[in-house]
């Protein structure tokens, strides 16, 4: 009978939950609407929550209303990597559109000057959906959210928006929110099932989170290296707003999340204020939440330490960032713990969420207009103790690098300095055009300080997300702190350094490997068929030193003439930003240029293993690396057609993450295809599956000192946890003479780590051509435990089979496409694989 009474139960709900998507459903009845808003329906053609909204859907509808409101006025920023527009909407009282400059204008000021006037200013509020595409109730909500600010009447709404600047970004993430809708639709049954077996709540790979290449993006707001950051970021900086909201969903079982999170694991640089009024704003969402009857909490989980997150960004910017986490229903109706769950529940969640927001912004105006003054105002006051303070940064071989981290710098509007001239500060050597100086005693002194900083003692062992973020380590430049940098003019027009041919010559030309760029001007090289070398030792030409890597091209025996390889050498380099030198002698002071120290490159022809089992965001980023920055052409090889795949057609195969690998057949050609000559990348938890299939012998380190000491049952999770290194960054030793480090410059070289994967170091040295120091710890958290392990351990194996190598690092060296600095590792591995 019991079970009878449940499908009955189950039966009579999902009826209900199929019928109750009109708009009243979500919206508040105590103002009225304007009838001549079109509603969503009239628009897109269903009910909001009926469907998943696809992105093309959702512009339609915002655009429709910015033709009929004089509320809203619409602007498209830019466009993602597929082509789909980034919209923002600014939505505020007629009267304040015909002044937004001027409120824009005194906005801004208020965070330069020591006085601002809070009485008669508006707050201004930016509310984004859905960073994660599959968690679509946000942009859903942004429907409803939408439609009620275009259409509610009355005094209620004119004060809110009298009051308010609302920046309104209905999708963060264009490309995963399509991509996740085509799932859920396609899926979807006439008769909404709620079994979570059902193949609607389960996504195929890659799944609907990420972007075009598979980037979380909601890590991305302080790297800033995605079209769609990039836009998001510009309109943050334009207008500083007073408060960000960050919607997105969680579990099924869950409830509903609001900040603050956990006190803490907020990062010491956030203001106490800050938390404070996080708050107070979290008061209109429990009273919000309390009067629909929906289950919430806060202070529990989450946490505001990363400043690459949409939720805590704006707290080193003078701004409050908001987190919100709705249970998730993965499609249109699911069952869980806390009954069934409902997309449009979750999309009311969402609306409600966003409206206490505003309507907590509008009675916390004053209040929090004052503590963005104050934050700068405090900024300005720390800045002017820094005195001549200023940071300089750079690297003598490589300006590219140089270039990109300045790059970011410009796009956060901090300012910085050319170096006037060349200078050396703490044994470094920064050169003009390679070096920049930021000087400590500006606005922005405290994000420069986010940015730079090495942190390594904590308040809490447990993070959400990384540890450490340190730019210049990240990109593995030369940086110190000083009074006396050599500053020049500020930079307002950051350029690109030149590349080209000095002459040409009839007899070879030679670069360097140390600039960013070199793999993408060896790899046009190699497509254009011309012969090239690279140079296993250093040698002096023309009076120049030459370092290990060096690249050559002869200008005889090739298929182009000397003159037409002059013409495409100088077209490809000015493209790289790189120099080349045209050399008219083969006699060198060290080897010359027949040496067969000299070795032959061939064109890397890549394989990427994609597909179930792999970690989409280690290859996504490996993708956006090679096709995006080096131009290097990478099949998607998916791990379902790895059995059908013929494998001559490739010299390099890349595993990234994968604790499953691949399946015995798959095993065994593979190997087969090492054994001919092929060369494997693997990464991270794919080195204990190489290790299990005997493909390489790894000698991984135990550690055997994790015990647990008066650690209560309640404490047992957080014990577990600090063992967790969720993102640091640890000094190597380079054998500089070894291929797998052509290019860098310095025998130390910083690498990230989010793996407690260690491995013991080869009896033989030069076994060892990258080892981790023996206090390795530069920046971020490792308990001492996992320190002790990791201390003298090696980040990279490698390995061979018959012809075939294999190259195994234990953690990833492209890390969210700003880890600049071990890009090159993947680089040689891929272009001197035969050397190893």
């Amino acid at each position: 009978m019991r079970h009878i009474a449940l499908l009955l139960f189950l039966a009579t709900t999902t009826l209900f939950s199929q019928s109750q998507t009109d708009l009243s459903y979500y919206l508040p009845q105590d103002v009225s609407y304007d009838s001549n808003i079109p509603t969503p329906k009239s628009i897109i053609g269903h009910e909001v929550g009926e469907w998943h909204i696809t992105h093309d859907k959702l512009v339609q509808y915002m655009y429709a209303l910015a033709d009929v409101s004089n509320r809203i006025t619409i602007e498209d920023r830019g466009k993602t990597f597929e082509d789909r527009p980034l919209l923002l909407l600014t939505i505020t009282s007629p009267e304040n559109h015909q002044n937004l400059n001027a409120i824009q204008t005194a906005h801004l000021e208020a965070t330069e000057n020591n006085s601002a006037n809070v009485e008669s200013r508006p707050i201004v509020v930016y509310q984004g959906f859905s960073i994660h595409g599959n968690e679509p109730s946000g942009s859903n909500a942004a429907l409803v959210a939408a439609y009620y600010l275009a259409a509610a009447q009355g005094p209620k709404i004119d004060d809110l928006l009298n009051n308010t600047i609302i920046l309104f970004d209905p999708s963060f993430n264009p490309d995963g929110l399509q991509r996740f809708a085509y799932w859920a639709n396609t899926n979807r049954s006439m008769n909404l099932n709620p079994d979570p077996n059902d193949r609607e709540y389960s996504e195929v790979w890659p799944g609907g989170r990420t972007n075009h290449y598979w980037f979380d993006m909601n890590r991305d707001w302080l790297p800033v290296q995605l079209p769609e950051s990039r836009a998001r970021i510009e309109t943050f900086h334009n207008w500083m707003p007073n408060i960000l909201t960050d919607h997105h969903e969680m579990g099924t079982n869950s409830s509903f999340f609001f900040q603050p999170g956990i006190p803490s694991r907020t990062h010491p640089l956030t203001p106490k204020m800050n938390q404070e009024l996080t708050k107070g704003i979290a008061e209109y969402h429990a009273k919000a939440f309390d009067k629909i009857g929906s289950l919430y909490y806060s202070e529990e989980s989450f946490d505001d330490f990363y400043y690459g997150k949409g939720s805590t960004f704006p707290d080193i910017n003078g701004s409050i960032g908001i987190l919100f986490e709705q249970a998730s229903s993965r499609g249109h109706i699911q069952e869980s713990e806390n009954g069934l769950l409902t997309f449009p529940f979750t999309i009311r969640n969402q609306f409600t969420a966003a409206l206490s927001t505003l309507k907590a912004a509008n009675n916390m105006r004053e209040e929090i207009l004052e503590y963005q003054h104050n934050f700068f105002k405090n900024a300005r006051n720390e800045a002017s103790k820094e005195g001549n303070k200023a940071i300089v940064f750079g690297d003598e071989k490589d300006a590219a690098k140089t270039y990109h981290l300045a790059e970011i710098l410009k796009r956060h509007n901090i300012k910085f300095h050319d170096v006037k001239s060349d200078f050396s500060a703490d044994g470094k050597s920064y050169k003009k055009g390679y070096s920049y100086v930021v000087p400590k005693n500006q606005k922005n002194t405290r994000l420069i300080n986010a940015m730079f900083e090495k942190r390594t003692t904590f308040q809490d062992s447990l993070f959400y997300d990384v540890s450490a973020w340190t730019f210049p380590l990240a990109f593995n430049l030369d940086y110190t702190e000083t009074t006396t940098a050599n500053a020049g003019a500020e930079i307002n027009n950051l350029t690109h350094k030149n590349g080209g041919v000095n002459s040409k010559s009839n007899y070879a030309y030679l670069f360097e490997w140390h600039e960013y760029y070199a793999p993408k001007l060896l790899n046009e090289i190699l497509k254009k068929g011309l012969r090239a070398k690279v140079s296993l030792k250093t040698f002096k030409a023309n009076g120049k030193s030459y370092d290990y890597g060096t690249i050559m091209i002869p200008a005889k025996n090739q298929d182009l003439s000397s003159s037409e390889i002059y013409t495409f050498l100088d077209d490809a380099a000015k493209e790289s930003h790189i120099n080349i030198d045209a050399v008219s002698t083969g006699l060198n002071d060290g080897i010359d240029l027949g040496s067969r120290n000299f070795r032959n490159l061939e064109l890397p022809k890549v394989a990427l293993l994609v597909g179930d089992g792999m970690t989409s965001y280690d290859a996504g980023e490996i993708w956006h690396l090679l096709d995006t920055r080096y131009d290097i052409v990478a099949t998607k090889l998916d791990t379902k057609s790895f059995g059908r795949a013929d494998l001559s057609r490739y010299n390099t195969i890349i595993m990234v993450n994968s604790r499953s690998g691949l399946n015995d057949n798959n095993t065994k050609k593979l190997k087969s295809w090492i054994q001919d000559g092929g060369t494997l990348v693997a990464y991270r938890s794919a080195l204990r599956w190489l290790n299990s299939k005997e493909l390489m012998k790894i000698d991984f380190k135990k550690n055997s000192n994790v015990t647990a000491k008066n650690i209560s049952y309640e404490q047992r999770g957080d014990f577990r946890g600090a063992q967790v290194i969720g993102g640091a960054i640890f000094e190597t030793m380079l054998d500089r003479s070894h291929p797998i480090n052509f290019g860098y410059k310095n025998d130390k070289l910083p690498m990230f780590r989010n793996t407690t994967i260690f491995i013991n170091p080869d009896k033989n040295s030069y076994n060892n051509p990258i080892q981790h120091t023996k206090n390795p710890l530069l920046s971020g958290y490792i308990s001492e435990e996992n320190l002790d392990s990791l201390s003298l351990s090696v980040p990279l194996k490698i390995g061979g089979i018959g012809r075939g190598n294999i190259i195994a690092f234990t953690d990833n060296t492209n890390f969210r496409a700003f880890w600049y600095g071990t890009n090159k590792l993947l680089m040689n591995a891929i272009f001197f694989r035969d050397e190893f």
